[in-house]
């Protein structure tokens, strides 16, 4: 059986586990939720019923602490697929955890209730990210039903914590567990476009800055006797944006093909017109090429504070929320390129690979040294009301990934 016709066969099958992983709500505890545990439990059974744990293949289960969860821990499973050649293994990332449904009156249907319309389906983590760890299971499926041995040892890696920052997830299994080797590939298929063209093989460095202003809080009609807090923050804020002019490289790979420095938040100071404050705060987000580091561009953001500071006569503290850079995937790479090549079989168009201004799992990875990419078929439903994944869409990338696993 050819894998097109096995995954148009499994059609209702992968609906049904689309149904059934949708049903269970996976939210981080900062979203007011439990944890993955009951979802991983539901996953980890489905594994089980199709074989995942017979002839030679395993099903591991790593748990984080966490003691906010009723669970005390975030699990995370790996399935093993041995492969003709296990000197470079092959994984496949996906997250099991969801966003909360934001306002409930935004949706057209129950956001845990999968609904099948117009060859859609609609719920709550349908796309973001349950058609990659759908696309990535039935992929896999393909070799256990068929009895084909991959040409690599197939990993499956499906994991907790991502909508929040990975510490119980990726990251954790990083730094706790020695299940990564240095030549490993990595897809991720949790990003990408309607075509399913583009790679992403780079990220853009992360700097969060939360900058506290200190002056002298006084009455409106006596700014002489004060130190405007507001007045500093807002002259900062727009030297930080000016940064912008000072790490002003382009390159083609992102888009935008620059460096940003973006005032963003701003937090409550007086509650008064009349109230010059003494206190202000503010945060920027910067998203920086990675031809530059993050020490080089916090030299010149202390340099400017130290400015503000002489000219307004206050003080000024900041921190980092949010500090991260990585280095690229080379195109180069047996990743990219064995993805590239089963785009263009597959869906019959050449491959784009591409940098992005957001962060994903793929970062921490590339830090250890290991090569990852990040791919999948997908409208952007991420996060939105009324999320859905096209079937089809699912169906294709699984395919993609069969061909991927081939060679």
């Amino acid at each position: 059986m050819t894998s097109k016709d096995f995954l148009n066969n499994s059609r209702n099958e992968i609906v049904a586990l689309e149904t059934l992983l949708t049903s269970i709500p996976a939210i981080a505890p900062e979203g007011g939720g439990d944890g993955e545990s009951i979802k991983a439990a539901a996953l980890e059974a489905w594994l089980r019923d199709n074989g995942f744990d017979k002839n030679g293949c395993t099903i591991e289960r790593f748990e984080a602490p966490d003691s906010r969860v009723s669970a005390g821990v975030r699990p995370s499973l790996v399935v093993t697929i041995p492969g003709a050649d296990d000197s470079q293994r092959v994984w496949v990332m996906a997250h099991m955890d969801v966003v909360p449904v934001g306002d409930p009156k935004l949706w057209n249907t129950d956001p845990w209730t999968v609904v099948e319309k117009d060859g859609k389906i609609y719920g709550r983590g349908v796309e973001d990210n349950q058609q990659g760890l759908c696309s990535a299971a039935f992929a896999a499926l393909y070799y256990l039903k068929n009895g084909i041995t991959p040409a690599r040892t197939i990993k499956l890696l499906f994991v907790a914590d991502e909508e929040n920052g990975s510490e119980y997830g990726a990251i954790w299994l990083i730094k706790n567990t020695d299940l990564f080797r240095k030549n490993d590939l990595v897809l991720i298929p949790d990003g990408g476009d309607s075509e399913g063209r583009t790679i992403e093989i780079a990220e853009k460095n992360l700097l969060w800055l939360r900058v506290h202003v200190m002056g002298k809080q006084t009455h409106g009609s006596r700014p002489d006797s004060g130190a405007n807090a507001c007045l500093a923050a807002c002259a900062l804020s727009v030297k930080l944006n000016e940064l912008e002019k000072v790490f002003d490289k382009h390159d083609p790979l992102f888009e935008p093909d620059y460096s940003t420095f973006q005032p963003t938040k701003r937090e409550k100071n007086v509650d008064s017109i009349n109230i010059i404050p003494g206190e202000d705060t503010f945060c920027m987000d910067c998203r920086i090429l990675p031809c530059y580091t993050l020490a080089e561009v916090l030299a010149e953001v202390d340099k400017r504070i130290h400015e503000v500071e002489a000219q307004y006569g206050v003080k000024i503290e900041y921190t980092t929320p949010q500090k991260s850079e990585s280095p690229a995937t080379p195109v180069s790479a047996p990743v990219a390129q064995k993805l590239a090549a089963a785009i263009k079989k597959i869906h019959g168009i050449d491959a784009k690979f591409i940098g992005i201004g957001g962060g994903t799992v793929g970062a921490e990875l590339r830090r250890e040294g290991i090569d990852a990419v990040v791919w999948s078929t997908l409208d952007d439903q991420a996060h939105q009301p009324n999320e859905y994944c096209i079937i089809e869409n699912l169906i294709k990338d699984a395919e993609t990934l069969i061909e991927f696993f081939a060679n």
